[in-house]
């Protein structure tokens, strides 16, 4: 396990909110499964067989939300557009994704956030681990909304991996589960405005991971960053891409002229490197020139790791 990171990186989750001892995700409960039928381990647990129908059955009695004209999640802390909207930057040069259901487009998801006071939004987030996402700390949890009833976690997530439109091509999960730092919960800066989603599937083994590294100045400088999600502008859950050198870097940001649009917070801003995606920021904030993402630092990396599962 990597050290545990203080200060303003200290890591806070809601699962003591929620429940106050946490069950395994890697472990499936036991409730409910008789140990003399053949579905069943010989302890008593969940066979691979059980599991494999069950989560299938699942994922077929989920649809896209019906609503199509869902907002953007950073709207939730940040208010309307324009304020710090992530924004396209003259010439609209994102592509549409269309076989997302192949790697690594399916490592990312579309997300539908319930927030504590049941409105619901969208954002993005990427595996990192079987049964973790990563995306921004915005989108698990809102801050100085104005809104009675709104901040704090946000009540749950649906996750959609590799979703195109009305298609799923790996069903959906539900997650009530979240992480994030002290620098965001409570004092809601945006250098470290950085999360998780935990879900009780192993979604990520099917989907597949990103990687994640710390990278010096001269290397971010000499990198092409990419960027994929799910725009609110953009027909209803429809993946877009996008690549461009990156712009600047500061200790705890990385910039780059990507164009994006509110709905992408939490998108993996990735490297590649010999055929493999290594994120070296999460995508959270627009610009007037550049938008921008929390840097994948020391603190972060240590963060990610202890919450990959």
């Amino acid at each position: 396990m990597a050290p545990r990171p203080t200060g303003k990186h200290s890591p806070v989750t809601n699962e003591q909110v929620e429940a106050g001892v946490r069950r395994s995700v890697s472990q499936p409960p036991r409730e409910g499964i008789d140990p003399r039928t053949p579905d069943a381990n010989p302890d008593g647990t969940e066979s691979v067989r059980r599991r494999s129908r069950r989560e299938s059955a699942a994922a077929r009695q989920w649809a896209p939300p019906a609503a199509t004209n869902l907002k953007d999640i950073g709207e939730a802390s940040f208010g309307p557009p324009p304020s710090r909207r992530e924004t396209v930057h003259g010439p609209d040069d994102r592509v549409q994704i269309r076989n997302t259901s192949v790697y690594p487009w399916r490592a990312h998801a579309s997300l539908v956030v319930t927030a504590a006071d049941n409105s619901m939004w969208i954002g993005t987030g990427w595996f990192i681990g079987p049964h973790t996402l990563v995306t921004a700390g915005h989108v698990v949890y809102i801050k100085g909304s104005g809104v009675e009833g709104r901040d704090g976690w946000v009540k749950s997530i649906s996750v959609m991996p590799g979703r195109n439109g009305t298609q799923l091509p790996y069903g959906a999960v539900t997650s009530k589960t979240f992480h994030s730092v002290t620098g965001w919960t409570e004092d809601g800066e945006e250098n470290y405005d950085y999360g998780a989603i935990l879900i009780p599937t192993p979604l990520g083994d099917r989907v597949g991971v990103f990687g994640f590294g710390v990278y010096s100045d001269p290397v971010l400088r000499g990198s092409v960053a990419n960027i994929a999600g799910y725009p609110g502008d953009k027909p209803n859950g429809t993946l877009w891409y996008d690549h461009q050198q990156i712009a600047s870097v500061s200790s705890r940001k990385v910039h780059y002229d990507i164009d994006t649009m509110g709905g992408q917070s939490g998108s993996a801003v990735y490297r590649i490197v010999n055929g493999n995606r290594f994120a070296v920021a999460v995508h959270a904030y627009g610009g007037s020139a550049t938008n921008s993402g929390t840097r994948i630092t020391t603190p972060v990396y240590n963060n990610l790791l202890n919450w990959k599962s």
